[in-house]
């Protein structure tokens, strides 16, 4: 198959309202590889949170730069996500995996970010350093 696989790169300031931009352009690069709407969905929110977390946490809602990086593989109808930021970074990511789990003393976060992504993506990968930041990649099995 010619160019079975496709990648785009967003670069975007730690804004929240950059997390419904980011959800935009997740489910328009992900219309080549012909998703449910169920798909298109389960992927907007992976990616909400990701992009929620690296502001929130990432940044402590200062300002930063958060990165997107799409890649469609046709043949293997895989769409893959990464979220990076250059934020504070998590201790434990075990930790910081659990339900509930946050480091948002205000009360107002649930914990609830890694869940999802966890719920609504087949694959997810977390990897990060304290001070350098995290990146969370992503894998959406399209008709699977």
């Amino acid at each position: 198959m010619e160019d079975a696989r496709e990648h785009i790169r967003l670069e975007m300031e730690s804004r929240s309202d950059n997390e419904e931009f980011a959800r935009v352009v997740a489910a328009v690069f992900m219309s080549r590889l012909d998703p449910t709407i169920e798909e298109t969905d389960d992927v907007k929110t992976a990616v909400s949170e990701a992009v929620t977390n690296a502001v929130i946490h990432g940044y402590k809602e200062g300002e930063g730069t958060v990165w997107m990086e799409l890649t469609a593989d046709r043949k293997d109808r895989c769409l893959t996500v990464r979220i990076t930021d250059q934020g504070v970074g998590i201790q434990d990511i075990e930790k910081a995996m659990e339900p509930m789990y946050t480091t948002d003393r205000s009360g107002d976060r649930s914990g609830m970010g890694f869940s999802f992504m966890e719920a609504f993506m087949d694959q997810v990968e977390v990897k990060s350093e304290p001070g350098r930041g995290t990146a969370v990649t992503m894998k959406k099995y399209i008709g699977r």
